[in-house]
């Protein structure tokens, strides 16, 4: 493809050179840099692509991307633009025709539920009769074939978004599904996917490692309601923000230009609503209320943050056109998501759960559900860490939350990376304290994640729920630099086989 058909959505850009070169591959990998590939430079966290120029140049590239002007050999042509990683996304599109501009995309952001609340879009369309893909920090969906995204929680780059979108055109989907993280709008990740719908489960303490302040994070998840007046508009296809009326950046998102909004909630005046709620220990309830008709909701998901989730989806299908029908059996359908209030059963006389709560909301909301699951007098016992070189403000709050909220806690790793483990566990510990919690008594302290569970799991007795938080899905535990197999569900599985045959 001629470097010149590349360029053409950029927003934005000075070229030095000829754009008529033929363009073989785009990366921002220079170790993936061959004959006729485009380099794109992007600035990370811990490494700037711009110093790996000289090594794309001697592999071959035949153009480079880059955000400020660099000694090329006058053969190579030089594209400068504002921003590498959004042209990063804006060049993928146009490699793979535009695939956003024939689908109906949705995206869905917030700091907790995006992934169940994505499912559930999809199972409620998939009912509906529409052929739809997924994208999340899980996994993509797309016809028959899952695919994994990744070992940590966020946003597929954008050369694999594009990808993806494509593929999902070349099996004739109608419908995409995009779970949208902070990181991936910041980073420009999820950038010329075309949304035409925005969704937000809520917004709360998180990732301000990150994004700087509380501010930018808000920012970031605006962007996505952003792109709805910005994306390309596709015939006959409205654009639609999906709002949570009870979260206090309502009126923030609101204000955001769309041609329709629908809000949603449990407690302020929405336009999707639930009343005669019931939460369950195998599953909730409750009547939808909607601008098309009220109809009963049966769910086998846990906890009153799942009727919120339900309640997003819901809004949706109104918005798409969906029959009451296929919104209803679309929700009974969907029974789990990986790692999210994940049951696991070896025959014990107590419930043992993975889920992947990581923030203080999330975890609060998790202990809150695990309460309604244990029998009478049953207790709660968590297990959860916070990661290193993240959102450090959040560990004493964890503590606090657990103290308040579970009858016992083993504080462990998540993912410590470079920092000090003990030193991430004794924030977590004084959050313990602040609440109340003793050392050795309602609280420990465990390194060895998978010893942590085996803790929690052998203090268990009948009635109890025992409810590891933090990993969920993911499937590497990171120490240091280097990222160890992991997978919670069967970790927990094997402390629980190795229970006495009694209790099992």
């Amino acid at each position: 493809m001629r470097l010149a058909t590349l360029l053409a959505p950029l927003p934005s850009y000075e070229l030095h050179g000829s754009a008529e070169v033929e363009i073989g591959h785009i990366t921002s990998d220079s170790r993936q840099v061959g004959p006729g590939a485009l380099f794109v430079a992007v600035p990370g966290i811990s490494v700037d692509g711009h110093h790996y120029i000289p090594d794309a140049v001697s592999r071959g590239a035949a153009a480079i991307v880059t955000e400020r002007a660099v000694a090329l050999p006058s053969s190579i042509p030089l594209v400068v633009t504002p921003n590498s990683r959004e042209a990063l996304a804006y060049l993928s599109a146009s490699w793979h025709g535009y695939p956003a501009r024939s689908l109906r995309v949705i995206g869905v952001t917030g700091t907790d539920g995006k992934t169940t609340t994505a499912n559930l879009i999809r199972s409620i369309l998939e009912t509906a009769g529409h052929r739809t893909g997924l994208i999340s920090t899980v996994n993509a969906v797309i016809g028959d074939t899952v695919l994994d995204t990744g070992l940590h929680t966020t946003t597929p780059d954008a050369p694999d978004v594009q990808r993806y979108l494509a593929e999902m055109v070349r099996t004739g989907t109608e419908y995409a599904v995009l779970e949208s993280t902070s990181h991936g709008l910041a980073q420009g990740r999820v950038t010329a996917c075309e949304f035409d719908v925005a969704v937000v489960t809520n917004v709360t303490h998180e990732h301000l490692d990150f994004h700087g302040s509380h501010e930018a994070y808000v920012a970031a998840k605006a962007r996505l309601f952003r792109f709805l007046s910005e994306s390309e508009r596709k015939l006959g296809v409205p654009k639609v923000a999906i709002l949570n009326a009870d979260d206090a950046h309502y009126p923030l998102l609101r204000a955001i230009p769309a041609d329709r909004h629908l809000a949603y909630g449990l407690d302020a005046p929405g336009d999707v609503t639930a009343s005669a709620v019931c939460t369950l220990p195998h599953g909730l309830s409750f009547q939808a209320h909607t601008p098309v008709g009220d109809f009963a909701v049966q769910s086998p998901l846990v906890g009153r943050f799942n009727v919120y989730n339900c309640l997003a989806a819901i809004a949706v299908g109104a918005s798409q056109g969906i029959s009451l029908a296929a919104m209803q059996e679309g929700i009974a359908r969907l029974a789990a998501v990986s790692g999210r209030m994940e049951r696991i059963d070896e025959g014990q006389d107590f419930v043992a759960i993975v889920d992947f709560a990581h923030t203080p909301y999330a975890l609060e909301q998790a202990l809150r559900a695990a309460r309604g699951l244990a029998a009478p007098g049953g207790r709660v016992i968590a297990v959860f860490g916070s990661a290193g070189l993240r959102d450090k403000q959040k560990r004493a709050w964890m503590g606090r939350v657990a103290a308040g909220q579970a009858d016992l806690t083993v504080l462990t790793a998540e993912d410590p990376r470079t920092e000090s483990l003990d030193g991430i566990m004794e924030q977590m510990a004084e959050g313990c304290r602040a609440g109340g919690g003793v050392e050795g008594r309602t609280f420990w302290r465990i390194g060895d994640r998978a010893e942590a569970i085996a803790f929690a799991v052998g203090m268990a007795r009948a009635g109890d729920v025992v409810m590891a938080c933090g990993k969920g899905h993911e499937r590497s535990l990171c120490f240091g630099t280097t990222e160890y197999p992991w997978n919670e569900q069967e970790v927990m599985r094997e402390s629980l086989r190795r229970l006495p045959e009694r209790r099992r």
